[in-house]
Order: structure tokens, then C-alpha cells, then sequence
């Protein structure tokens, strides 16, 4: 898929559900949970045991449907090529290190280098980051997005870490593009008793939440 085409559907998203923990041999299933709960981003943490196998299961499962598949906790160039390989669509990290970026860029992945600061959000720009993580978005609350995008203008920022349906409104309402949701959007719980409908109800209320945020 297209580098534009995958950027715009982050946008077009509002949210990334980030599956962290997951043990492999559900990951699958939990994905499509999600997905049927109207998530179209996946983002599978590198921090897995197996992430690039993950990655590549989920990728072939949802197959011509809207889902793009991606890669999170990316924290050096050789895993940026790995889960590239595996197929991730997408790039994310906690933090902003150029050889992920510069291994992205290479390989015309979209990449979302994590940053705090005004300038660190210009340095990941200017190192040719497609969208800028916000992270840990609850240290610092909605309007550190609005402040970043005072003078740094219409920058693309997805505030990710403590993120939940009850407060992405915020998020929004300061100019996210998009947010990045774990154990608020993920139903662990429901995960380990094996209930899938859970797992699917409890993405769709994010769904919701975040629709009727970005609508208001």
C-alpha cells in the first residue's frame, strides 16, 4: 500500500488500538475482534517475542479488508527492518531515534517517531517523521497538543499513553489527528477468559467515542 494511502488512513482511523501482550496464539483473533469493532490501525508492540510472525499472521488474516497493520516500541533501525519485512504498514516508537526514521523513509513506510517536546517534534520533522506520537500523552494532558501546534502549526500528532473514551475528546479538540489507545480500547480480561464479543464490544465503545468526538 502507498505510503500517502496508509497516512491517510491513520487519519482517517482516529485511533490505533496498541496490542501489547497478547499472547501469539490469539493475537489473531483478538486483531479481528478489534477490527470488527470498527478499529481499521493495528499496531503490534516489537517488545513481543515473535512480533515480525505476529505481524505477518494478522496482515494475511485481514486481507482485503480497510485494517492496516503496523508496528509500535520500534526502538532501533534493525527491528524497523524486520517488522517492515513482516509486513508492518506502519512504524511507531516511544521515542525519536533517526535511524528508525531513516530505515522507514528507506523503505517508504509511514513512520511515527514518539516526542515530547517542540524540539524534538521539529528535529523528527525535519528528519522526515510522517506523523508525530505524542507520548506519555497523559503526563502532560490535551493542551500540550494545542501549545505544540500553536507555533509549529498544522503538524499531524497522535497523543498515545493514558488516552481513554473519556477523555480523547480533549485530544481532539486540541488538534490531534489521531490517538493511540491500549488497555483503555484492548479488553485484556475478556482476552484471557477467551471472550471475544468482550474484546469486540469494548473496541467498539472506544469507535464510538472517538466518532462522536471528532463529529462534535
Amino acid at each position: 500500500m502507498e505510503k500517502a494511502v496508509v497516512q491517510q488512513r491513520l487519519a482517517d482511523s482516529g485511533v490505533v488500538a496498541v496490542l501489547r501482550s497478547i499472547p501469539e496464539d490469539v493475537i489473531v483473533e483478538v486483531a479481528n475482534a478489534i477490527h470488527e469493532g470498527g478499529v481499521t490501525a493495528l499496531e503490534v508492540t516489537a517488545d513481543a517475542d515473535r512480533p515480525a510472525e505476529m505481524i505477518a499472521a494478522i496482515d494475511e488474516d485481514l486481507e482485503g479488508t480497510d485494517a492496516i497493520v503496523g508496528a509500535g516500541t520500534v526502538m532501533d533501525a534493525e527491528t524497523a527492518n524486520e517488522v517492515i519485512d513482516a509486513g508492518a504498514e506502519f512504524v511507531l516508537a516511544p521515542n525519536f531515534e533517526p535511524e528508525v526514521v531513516a530505515a522507514c523513509n528507506e523503505a517508504d513506510v509511514v513512520c511515527v517517531p514518539g516526542i515530547m517536546t517542540p524540539t524534538e517534534a521539529v528535529d523528527a520533522m525535519n528528519a522526515g517523521a510522517d506523523v508525530l506520537k505524542v507520548f506519555p500523552a497523559a503526563t502532560v494532558g490535551p493542551g500540550h497538543i494545542s501549545a505544540l501546534r500553536g507555533p509549529l502549526g498544522d503538524i499531524p500528532l497522535m497523543p498515545t499513553g493514558g488516552v481513554s473514551a473519556e477523555n480523547a475528546g480533549a485530544f481532539f479538540e486540541a488538534g490531534a489527528m489521531s490517538v493511540g489507545a491500549g488497555s483503555a480500547l484492548v479488553n485484556y480480561e475478556a482476552i484471557e477468559n477467551g471472550d471475544m464479543d468482550g474484546v469486540r464490544e469494548q473496541a467498539a465503545e472506544f469507535v464510538r467515542a472517538v466518532e462522536t468526538a471528532r463529529s462534535g
